[in-house]
């Protein structure tokens, strides 16, 4: 309801004030900047033969300057150019056992998987004896240097249950009775 009142009040004599909008004179427009009134002076006769006129001076440096461009040495690009694709990275199945839907299915060598990385960093904390860093290395295709540093700097999380407190602790405090 109130769209149509103000609407209303909008549309009211819009004709009339737009022919007096229309009707009125156009306001001068600011006077220029005086370098705007070059144009007007590139065309002076004066002008034009200065532009025009050799300068010995500037012609004799100007037959002083000598310059040599060379291009550098084409280099020929061995195993192919930027554009051709390139050789396909190994890539080895991954090793996944009952998390196989979680991840992906092959993943290239010298990489692992999220899920692989959280097993056998599992693997790893449950039986360092047996997952040595060395064996890590050779079964996931990996770097040495790199499974001691992944072995040093990840540490996969360790859920801990904490006992619940009994009905005896709760009830052993008395809440304080109004009076």
């Amino acid at each position: 309801m109130g769209g149509r009142v103000t609407r209303v009040f909008r549309n009211f004599n819009v004709e009339n004030r737009a022919r007096r909008e229309i009707s009125k004179e156009k306001p001068t427009p600011a006077p220029r900047h005086p370098t705007a009134r070059l144009d007007a002076m590139a065309d002076s006769p004066d002008i034009k033969e200065e532009v025009l006129r050799k300068d010995d001076r500037f012609l004799t440096l100007l037959k002083d300057v000598y310059v040599e461009s060379r291009d550098p040495p084409v280099r020929v690009k061995d195993g192919g150019g930027e554009h051709l694709p390139c050789k396909q990275e190994e890539k080895r199945l991954t090793k996944l056992g009952h998390l196989e839907a979680l991840d992906v299915k092959k993943v290239s060598k010298g990489k692992i998987s999220i899920v692989e990385a959280l097993t056998l960093l599992n693997n790893h904390k449950l039986q360092p004896q047996i997952w040595t860093a060395e064996k890590i290395a050779a079964e996931y295709s990996l770097e040495l240097k790199e499974v001691n540093s992944l072995l040093e700097f990840f540490i996969p999380f360790t859920v801990q249950e904490f006992p619940k407190e009994t009905k005896k602790a709760i009830k052993s405090h008395k809440p304080k009775q109004l009076t």
